[in-house]
């Protein structure tokens, strides 16, 4: 099986996904050195936003062609499968972020937008209206931001993008058929499988109880998982596992025990084995690692 390419941005390595981060560019910066063609490939854990103000073109998303007509939005979730062809005309802003702080944040001022956040969408923008003249100055914000690095940095740039996908909501509340990416059952079935994940990680449920929620058996799961996202369904629980893991040993001042009780293990003996096998190195490397990155990203700004 063919693996798609995981980035941060296209053709750039990605970074880990414990490190928070959030970048502002505009469409030709990344495209015009790719002569224009952004071959299919997926971002893990972040979700990227884009403005077409000018030129055409054409997005691929999940195995569905749609036609770039400016302006519009096109939203990519994280772990969607999507490419680009522009044509040399294109302009817009491009914001890519972290998309958990967003749904956190979008969970509890309006969880209406998760819907929005979390799949993938082409929406048209009607050129002149009022929502066209109020989300440039949010992306201006937004490249501000970005290029800021000042305490709060992802807590801003979240705020700022809750407020561009509040016009998202708007827009597409606004058109009598809001062209959204139409998902297969299956796909909307791995997403529904990624919503429970998200709900019961800690949990440690049995893949019976994920499959039974779902109206399908283990081994359809596992189909689905594969085939949609290239990975099994323990495989995603786990990834989200170590997230998290790594995001609390960076992070927080929890003891390694403290953290494994967090997770749902019972054994901190088996958490740090469970985490050595699947992040490459024992919890407390892992810590002194990133922190060490840290502080030298920290003192090359």
């Amino acid at each position: 099986m063919t693996t798609l390419p995981k980035y941060d941005l296209y053709g750039s390595e990605a970074k880990p996904s414990w490190l928070d981060s959030f970048n502002f560019e505009w469409i030709p910066q990344r495209s015009r050195p790719f002569n224009w063609e952004i071959e299919p490939h997926i971002h893990d854990g972040l979700i990227q936003i884009l403005y077409v103000r000018s030129g055409a073109g054409e997005v691929f998303i999940d195995g569905t062609k749609w036609a770039i007509e400016p302006p519009c939005l096109i939203v990519i979730p994280a772990r969607a499968v999507h490419g680009f062809h522009f044509t040399p005309e294109v302009d817009g802003p491009v914001v890519t972020a972290p998309q958990r702080p967003l749904e956190a944040l979008a969970g509890v001022a309006r969880p209406e937008l998760l819907a929005f956040i979390r799949r993938p969408t082409v929406l048209p923008v009607e050129a002149g209206s009022r929502h066209d003249q109020n989300l440039m100055p949010l992306f201006e914000a937004l490249a501000r931001e970005a290029s800021a690095y000042e305490p709060g940095q992802i807590a801003a740039g979240s705020a700022l993008l809750l407020a561009v996908f509040v016009l998202v909501e708007r827009v597409g509340l606004g058109m009598q058929a809001s062209p959204v990416v139409e998902r297969s059952r299956g796909t909307a079935k791995v997403e529904k499988f990624r919503a429970l994940v998200e709900q019961h990680y800690k949990a440690h449920l049995p893949m019976e109880r994920y499959a039974g929620e779902l109206g399908v058996s283990p081994g359809q799961l596992a189909r689905l998982c594969r085939d949609c996202i290239g990975m099994s369904p323990l495989d995603v629980i786990n990834a989200r596992l170590i997230h998290e893991a790594q995001r609390e040993l960076v992070y927080s001042q929890l003891s390694v025990k403290q953290i494994a009780a967090a997770l749902g293990f019972e054994d901190e003996a088996y958490f740090g084995r469970f985490f050595k096998k699947k992040a490459g190195s024992t919890p407390l490397a892992f810590r002194d690692m990133a922190r060490a990155q840290l502080a030298r990203a920290s003192e090359a700004e």
